[in-house]
């Protein structure tokens, strides 16, 4: 299974105090050398983390292949085919959230989706396209031509840290998903069961399959096991591992936990 490390973080960290440190450039070789396979990087359109002087950086030294998300929004992908990263993943985007709260619209009329993934398939750029885990979306992403699904994990995650974490108990509890621990323990193996059906159904009308969000040392083992899902993309969960082991060590493993 290949592993994507989103340095993403690293910039939130600069961007707190405003100043030129930690650069996620640095990074690009750290990660080699703990053997990402890829480098994840999403440059939203508020700008909060990652700047274009960034993405430039990264996508034209990166010795590893980027992987850059962004918004559907013409000027995103002006930027994209002229960076021109190994791939791009489209995503959704809302101006108020704090990380992405779901997968993209894929189903129905989308003209501006099929202008970007016409856009950047002349670029020469390898397009994926960040869903919800649902059979519709991936039919509809079949149909828009991409190579790539990267369905957000983000459900299955936050359903694991209310059962398993003490998440619950916190000021960042869930309030819908304060439920009995066995109706959370189904709802976490329906999920789970999901992913599995779905990432098989992907791979059999010729998709490839990645996955992410939400995804750390605890709740990535069982997401590992579906033979069908070849790449995973990690960010917040390595980079904050990495202020207690290093950033090669949290790497290092979340990669030996990937082998299968």
């Amino acid at each position: 299974m290949l592993l994507g490390v989103n340095i993403d973080h690293i910039a939130v960290l600069r961007e707190a105090r405003k100043i030129a440190d930690p650069d996620p450039l640095d990074a690009l070789g750290i990660c080699k050398r703990a053997g990402a396979d890829q480098i994840t990087i999403h440059l939203r359109e508020d700008r909060r983390h990652m700047q274009d002087s960034d993405a430039k950086n990264i996508i034209t030294l990166s010795a590893l292949p980027v992987n850059l998300e962004c918004a559907i929004d013409p000027g995103m992908i002006d930027i994209a085919c002229k960076l021109r990263p190994h791939r791009v993943t489209l995503v959704p985007e809302k101006r108020e959230e704090v990380t992405t709260e779901g997968g993209l619209a894929v189903t129905g009329e989308q003209p501006k989706l099929k202008e970007a993934i016409k856009r950047l398939k002349k670029a020469e750029i390898e397009v994926s396209l960040f869903i919800d885990p649902t059979l519709d979306a991936v039919r509809a992403s079949v149909d828009l031509g991409v190579e790539w699904i990267e369905f957000h994990t983000g459900k299955y995650a936050n359903i694991y840290a209310m059962l398993y974490s003490n998440l619950g108990k916190t000021h960042h509890s869930i309030p819908e998903l304060e439920l009995s621990r066995n109706i959370l323990k189904q709802m976490l193996d329906d999920e789970l069961r999901n992913l599995r059906l779905l990432s098989c159904d992907a791979r059999e009308l010729g998709l490839r399959v990645a996955a992410g969000h939400g995804l750390n040392m605890q709740n990535a083992k069982e997401i590992v096991e579906i033979e069908t899902i070849e790449e995973l993309n990690i960010g917040q969960s390595i980079i904050a591992r990495s202020v207690y082991v290093g950033l090669e060590q949290s790497i290092l493993d979340m990669k030996a936990l990937m082998i299968r």
